[in-house]
């Protein structure tokens, strides 16, 4: 059974009854108790009536994570290939008929972005690109990966979703993680938000950890985007898919991340709110209800928010964050183009829509805007005077049994 099957026959209707109107005293019950929380439990802890028990939540929460984790956080850094899609998502900066400057970076600019990233300290690097089966085919994405692999021990993907048979290759090319956020998991909104491109079908979006765990990838990363549906909703519906991977892909790390919008091209405006007190509410219920699964902060998140998180759950955060190919370096510049509706412009000399990224010339467009903009040393050195221990790399290749098998 997959988990489309599962998602289907879940109580949500029960579930979210109890997240929207759960009462102070059914939470405090789920806090207090000692054995495995149920969803129901993790339904009070995310409820209006939870809200009043928030120290509470975000002491356990705490303690639990540094029972299960220690005073260690996990650092990374996003590394964009490409911003061309064939996918119109209403919220997405790479949307299709957005009309920005796009350009998919050459394997020595791949290594140019790299090599910067490693000065930086970084040893672990997630891949991004949109879908476009003429700029990023599954070629191109394995050897992107063989690129950074002869650099980092650390290489993950966030790509459009695909074949098992086509995961493969990335697998026995160095990629270890594959990260998918299905966006909303309310099946009617989702075809609203994603009006063309292979994108808009919610089913196969939401099986793909599945075959990339079958494929072999040892990370398994998801998440909803905020902003979009209810978030009492998509939380629960989070929740239960960590559950079913952690049972069903049990050889594999899970991770969630839970993004909020940010501006971006298209200035698509937030059809919901998820306010800082109830992101806190959200991770420190995730945190008791998935002891074990890590929690992932993005520089979607302002600094002063970031700092106060970080105790709460996190266990795994970006920092100096580009979301636009070519960002650390200026790589790509030179073929940089102006595209409308899926079609290449030209662009006039001059013209408002170059926009020049911090010294480096005109640059392709982003995803979306960053928020919290420290460097890796600095957001290091913040870990530090906090009591934590920042690992850049915690995984070699040369010590796994796939590799000594093939020796």
């Amino acid at each position: 059974m997959s988990f489309v099957t599962e998602f289907n026959r879940l109580p949500f209707d029960r579930w979210l009854e109890t997240a929207r109107g759960g009462s102070s005293e059914h939470a405090r019950r789920a806090l207090s108790k000692s054995e495995p929380l149920t969803m129901d439990d993790f339904a009070a802890l995310i409820s209006p009536g939870s809200a009043t028990l928030l120290e509470e939540l975000g002491r356990r929460s705490q303690t639990l994570t540094r029972q299960r984790f220690g005073r260690v956080i996990r650092l990374f850094a996003p590394m964009y290939l490409s911003n061309e899609c064939i996918n119109n998502c209403q919220y997405c900066g790479f949307s299709r008929d957005n009309a920005i400057l796009r350009v998919t970076l050459s394997q020595e600019e791949v290594r140019r972005e790299g090599l910067e990233l490693v000065a930086q300290g970084f040893r672990n690097v997630l891949l991004v690109a949109g879908e476009h089966p003429k700029f990023v085919s599954n070629g191109y994405l394995a050897e992107s990966i063989r690129t950074l692999r002869a650099l980092v021990p650390g290489v993950s993907l966030e790509v459009g979703p695909m074949e098992r048979a086509d995961y493969v290759p990335m697998v026995e090319a160095g990629a270890e993680g594959l990260v998918v956020y299905q966006e909303t998991y309310n099946r009617s909104l989702y075809g609203q938000m994603h009006t063309a491109g292979p994108k808009r079908d919610f089913d196969w979006r939401l099986e793909t950890p599945e075959r990339a765990y079958d494929a072999g990838f040892r990370r398994l990363g998801i998440g909803a985007l905020f902003g979009l549906s209810d978030w009492r909703a998509d939380v629960l519906a989070v929740a239960a898919h960590a559950q079913y991977l952690l049972r069903h892909c049990w050889k594999a790390q899970v991770t969630v991340a839970l993004p909020r919008l940010r501006p971006c091209a298209g200035a698509f405006e937030p059809l919901s709110v998820l306010s800082d007190r109830e992101l806190v509410q959200a991770i420190c219920a995730l945190r008791l209800l998935l002891p074990d699964v890590g929690l992932v902060l993005s520089t979607r998140e302002p600094e002063a928010l970031r700092d106060g998180l970080i105790p709460l759950g996190i266990t795994l955060i970006s920092a100096g964050s580009h979301t636009e190919p070519g960002g650390y370096t200026g790589a790509g510049k030179e073929r940089i183009h102006y595209t409308r509706g899926g079609r290449v412009l030209p662009l006039a000399e001059g013209a408002r829509e170059w926009v020049p990224a911090e010294g480096m010339g005109t640059a392709a467009t982003g995803q979306f805007d960053i928020a919290d903009h420290r460097s890796p040393a600095q957001m290091a050195s913040r870990l530090r005077g906090m009591g934590y221990e920042p690992v850049w790399k915690d995984w070699e290749w040369g010590l796994s049994g796939a590799v000594a098998e093939k020796m």
